[in-house]
C-alpha cells in the first residue's frame, strides 16, 4: 500500500489515551458538542415531520427531514478532530442526496411515503460508504478517493464492526435514557410537579431528547474506542462459536435437499427466496466473525477453522435456490418493483458466494486471505450499485408496468385476476398512465377496472385484485339510528376514517347523546362486526373510544359507617343486532 498515515500523534497528546488510534488525540468536550448537534437535529427534525396526520407530508419537508437526520448522523459517527472538514463535506454530500432521493420517492407514488425500496437502498450506500470514508480519511495523503480498494482490510473490517456497535450501543442508550426521564417524571409528578411530564407529551422534546441522548453516547463510546474494540473482539468471539453450528445444519440441510428435491421448499408456504438469503447473510456474517481483521485476528481453533471455508462455499447454492425461486415466482405473476429488488439482492448473495467458492479454491484452510481483498472490492461495488438504484435513472415501475400489461394483453392473465391495485399504486406514473389507457380501451370489464382504479384514494377502497370497484361513499354505506337523526359533519368524518367504517361495506352509526355516538362496521356481509364509541372529547373534538365520564357530584358530608345502603334494579342498555348482542353494556 503507497498510502500513509494522515498524521502523526501531536506531541503533547497523554501517553495514555482511551483512543485506538494514536493519531487521534484526546477530545473530552466531544460527547457534549455531538449531544448539542443532534439536539439542535431533533428539533428542526421535528418542526419538518410535524403536520396534521390525516394529511400528507410535504415532499420538500420529506426531503429536507431527511437530509437533515442522514446528515447529522453520518457526521456524528465518521467525525474526528483530524480532518473534521472531511467529515463534514462527507455528510452533507450524503445527506443531499439522501434527501434528493426522498423527495424523488415520496414524489413516485400517491401514498407521499418516502421510505420505499430506493430510500433503503440509499441507506444501504451510505452505510457501506462510512467505514470506507473512515478508512480513507485515516490513511489518505490527501483528498483522492479513487484508490479504494488499496486501503488496508484490517482497518477498513475494524471501522465498519466498530460503527456498528457504536451505533447499536448508542440506540439502546436512546431508550434508557427515556425510561430514566420518565421515571423522573412520574416522581416528581407524585409531589404536584408535572414539568417533566408534560415535557414528554410533547413531540419537540421526544425528538430533542433522542438526539441528545444519541450524540451523547456516540461521543462518549468514540472517546472510548479501545473499550469498544474489546467489545467488538468480544461479539466477534460469540458469534464465531456459531459458525459450527450453521456450517453443519447447512450441510445437512444441502445434502438432504439432494433427495427430497426442490418442490418441498415451494410447496412449505414460506418465501423461499427471502430465508435462503437470510441464512445466506447469516453465513457470511459467522464466517467474517471466525476469519476476523487479519491473520493475526482469525480464529485458531480447528473446529472454527473448518466451519468458515464450509459457510463461504455454502453462500453459493443458497443464492442459487434463491434466486431460482425468484425466477419460478417472476414467471408466475410476472415482474414487480419487489421482485425486481429481490432478483437484485439475490444477485448480490450470488456475488459474495462466487467469491467465497473462488477463495476457497485457491486458499484452501487459508481461504481468508483471498477472501478479504475480494470483500473489499464487493464492498466498495455494492456501495456503487446501491447508490445507483437510489437515483431515478432505472424506473422499476414502468418495467413492472410493460410487463404486467404484457401478460394482459396475452390473456396469460385476466382482467379479473389482474392486480389493478399494483397497477395504481405501487408502479408510480407509469402505471397509472396505463390505467388511463385501459380506461378508453373497448373491453367494458378493462375499462370499468381501470377507472375504479384510478378513482380509488388508497388501494384499501378496492374491493379485491380482480374488477375492483370503489368504494361507494359513506353516506350510502352507513345507516343512522334514530331514523331521522342527523349526526355533526365532524362526527360524520370521525366515522368515514375509523377502523369500523373505513372499509366497510355497511355502517350503522346509533346517535346515544349530543357527544357520543356508537358505531358497527362490517367489511362483508357473515364477517365479523366491528364495534366501538366516537365521542366528543373537552376540546370539542370527535375522537374515537369512550371517553370517561363521572357525573357524580361530590358530597362532602356523607358518612359511610351511617350512610343508608340499598340495592336499586336498574336499566342497561347494549346494542343488538338481529336480537344478538354485538356489545358490551354501555350505560
Amino acid at each position: 500500500m503507497t498510502d500513509a498515515p494522515a498524521s502523526t500523534a501531536p506531541a503533547d497528546s497523554p501517553r495514555s489515551s482511551a483512543r485506538l488510534d494514536d493519531n487521534d488525540p484526546p477530545w473530552p468536550l466531544r460527547p457534549w458538542i455531538m449531544a448539542a448537534i443532534c439536539a439542535v437535529a431533533g428539533l428542526f427534525f421535528h418542526l419538518l415531520v410535524d403536520h396534521h396526520y390525516d394529511d400528507a407530508l410535504a415532499h420538500w419537508r420529506s426531503a429536507l427531514a431527511t437530509a437533515v437526520a442522514v446528515t447529522t448522523v453520518v457526521f456524528v459517527l465518521g467525525v474526528e478532530l483530524r480532518r473534521w472538514h472531511w467529515a463534514l463535506g462527507f455528510a452533507l454530500l450524503w445527506g443531499l442526496v439522501l434527501g434528493l432521493i426522498a423527495w424523488q420517492t415520496a414524489a413516485y407514488n400517491l401514498q407521499g411515503n418516502p421510505v420505499e425500496w430506493p430510500f433503503w437502498s440509499g441507506m444501504l450506500a451510505v452505510l457501506v460508504a462510512t467505514p470506507l470514508f473512515q478508512t480513507r480519511r485515516d490513511v489518505a495523503p490527501d483528498w483522492r478517493f479513487w484508490k479504494l480498494w488499496t486501503m488496508p482490510y484490517a482497518r477498513l473490517h475494524s471501522h465498519a464492526w466498530t460503527d456498528a456497535v457504536i451505533g447499536a450501543a448508542s440506540l439502546a442508550f436512546v431508550g434508557i435514557s427515556f425510561l430514566l426521564v420518565v421515571l423522573i417524571g412520574q416522581m416528581f409528578t407524585l409531589i404536584g410537579i408535572t414539568l417533566i411530564q408534560d415535557l414528554l407529551n410533547d413531540e419537540w422534546f421526544g425528538w430533542m431528547l433522542a438526539g441528545a441522548a444519541f450524540g451523547g453516547a456516540v461521543g462518549l463510546l468514540r472517546e472510548r474506542d479501545r473499550l469498544v474494540s474489546t467489545l467488538q473482539r468480544l461479539v466477534m468471539i460469540v458469534l464465531a462459536v456459531l459458525a459450527p453450528v450453521l456450517a453443519v445444519a447447512l450441510v445437512l440441510f444441502l445434502l438432504s435437499l439432494a433427495g427430497t428435491g426442490l418442490q418441498k421448499l415451494w410447496d412449505s408456504g414460506f418465501s423461499t427466496a427471502a430465508l435462503m438469503m437470510a441464512v445466506a447473510a447469516f453465513a457470511v456474517l459467522l464466517a467474517n466473525a471466525v476469519i476476523g481483521n487479519g491473520d493475526d485476528d482469525r480464529a485458531t481453533n480447528p473446529a472454527l477453522r473448518w466451519a468458515a471455508p464450509v459457510l463461504a462455499v455454502a453462500v453459493l447454492p443458497l443464492s442459487a435456490i434463491a434466486v431460482y425461486s425468484m425466477m419460478l415466482r417472476i414467471g408466475q405473476y410476472g415482474w414487480t418493483p419487489e421482485r425486481i429488488w429481490g432478483v437484485i439482492a439475490a444477485a448480490i448473495a450470488l456475488a459474495y458466494g462466487l467469491a467465497g467458492l473462488w477463495a476457497v479454491a485457491r486458499g484452501r484452510r487459508d481461504f481468508d486471505d483471498w477472501l478479504r481483498p475480494l470483500q473489499q472490492k464487493l464492498a466498495i461495488a455494492l456501495m456503487l450499485l446501491a447508490l445507483y438504484l437510489a437515483l431515478p435513472i432505472v424506473d422499476f415501475g414502468a418495467i413492472s408496468t410493460r410487463d404486467q400489461l404484457a401478460r394482459l394483453n396475452s390473456g396469460t392473465v385476466q382482467p379479473e385476476k389482474f392486480d389493478w391495485a399494483a397497477m395504481a399504486f405501487d408502479f408510480g406514473p407509469a402505471g397509472r398512465a396505463a390505467l388511463a389507457e385501459l380506461a378508453k380501451a373497448p373491453q367494458t370489464d378493462r375499462a370499468d377496472a381501470a377507472r375504479a382504479a384510478l378513482a380509488a384514494k388508497n388501494r384499501w377502497d378496492l374491493t379485491g385484485p380482480g374488477a375492483p370497484v370503489p368504494m361507494r361513499p359513506l353516506a350510502e354505506r352507513m345507516r343512522v339510528l334514530p331514523e331521522g337523526r342527523v349526526l355533526p359533519a365532524a362526527a360524520i368524518d370521525r366515522i368515514a376514517s375509523t377502523y369500523m367504517c373505513s372499509r366497510a361495506k355497511a355502517c350503522v352509526a346509533i346517535w346515544l347523546a349530543d357527544d357520543r355516538v356508537a358505531v358497527l362496521g362490517q367489511e362483508a356481509p357473515g364477517q365479523t362486526l366491528r364495534f366501538d364509541f366516537i365521542s366528543k372529547n373537552q376540546d370539542g373534538r370527535w375522537v374515537q373510544g369512550d371517553k370517561v365520564r363521572d357525573t357524580r357530584p361530590a358530597r362532602p358530608g356523607l358518612d359511610l359507617s351511617t350512610a343508608t345502603v340499598e340495592v336499586e334494579t336498574v336499566e342497561q342498555r347494549r346494542l343488538l343486532v338481529n336480537g344478538t348482542p354485538e356489545s358490551a353494556v354501555f350505560e
